[in-house]
């Protein structure tokens, strides 16, 4: 089931994919759009997620336009993500119809939530992000540290901020700064709270506020 539109969420469409339909949120800044955030949720949520909305009100104040994807899978009212690929396949659906309608404007960041956030970091080069936003980006497994997706955050080519809560059981922020170490373009905050990042959503939305005007001036600096 979908959440209902937040106040600042001017439009929700439907988009069609080859999974079935998806659905995009978009929340509009007050005047023009410096640049686009899309945000994925995770896997046992959807973009209702308290820090997807946190971030999203903080982005569209600070003038992003933030479009929250609904993945076909929640849409249709599943429980359970399908794998990876699939995944993959229904974001990118969804990116190349906004892209087409003109909806990407300015620098593109793309983001989420845990699966969400995997998702940002497989798909960044292919849709020629200038950032991705890695919210409780889950490392590994709960207890299994040896199932380890390193090579998904350290294979995103463009700047990466990995907001952890310290007790995240998918990976602590230290475990994150290990993985990305000696990559200068890559860096970690870390927020209280676990996996969820629900307990002070506000700092999490004001670490990726920060960061991402911090994304814009280099994307300025290199266009």
């Amino acid at each position: 089931m979908s959440p209902a539109p937040d106040a600042r969420t001017v439009a929700v469409t439907d988009v069609a994919t080859p999974l079935g339909p998806a659905r995009v949120l978009a929340t509009e800044p007050d005047g023009g759009p410096r640049g686009t955030l899309v945000l994925g949720h995770g896997a046992g949520g959807g973009a209702g997620a308290p820090d997807l909305v946190a971030v999203t009100d903080a982005a569209a104040g600070d003038g992003w336009r933030v479009l929250r994807v609904e993945q076909p899978w929640r849409v249709a009212g599943g429980r359970v993500a399908p794998a990876p690929p699939r995944l993959d396949l229904g974001w990118t659906a969804v990116l190349d119809r906004l892209r087409a309608d003109g909806r990407l404007t300015g620098p593109l960041v793309l983001g989420g939530r845990s699966a969400g956030a995997r998702v940002a970091c497989r798909t960044a080069a292919a849709h020629q992000a200038a950032g991705v936003l890695a919210l409780a980006f889950p490392l590994h497994p709960p207890g299994r540290p040896e199932k380890s997706r390193a090579e998904e955050l350290t294979g995103v080519g463009v700047p990466v901020l990995v907001v952890q809560g310290g007790t995240d059981a998918f990976g602590t922020p230290e475990e994150v700064a290990a993985v990305l170490a000696g990559r200068p373009r890559a860096s970690v905050q870390a927020v209280p709270g676990d996996h969820a990042l629900k307990r002070i959503p506000h700092v999490v939305a004001a670490a990726a506020v920060s960061w991402l005007a911090e994304t814009l001036v280099a994307a300025s600096d290199t266009s």
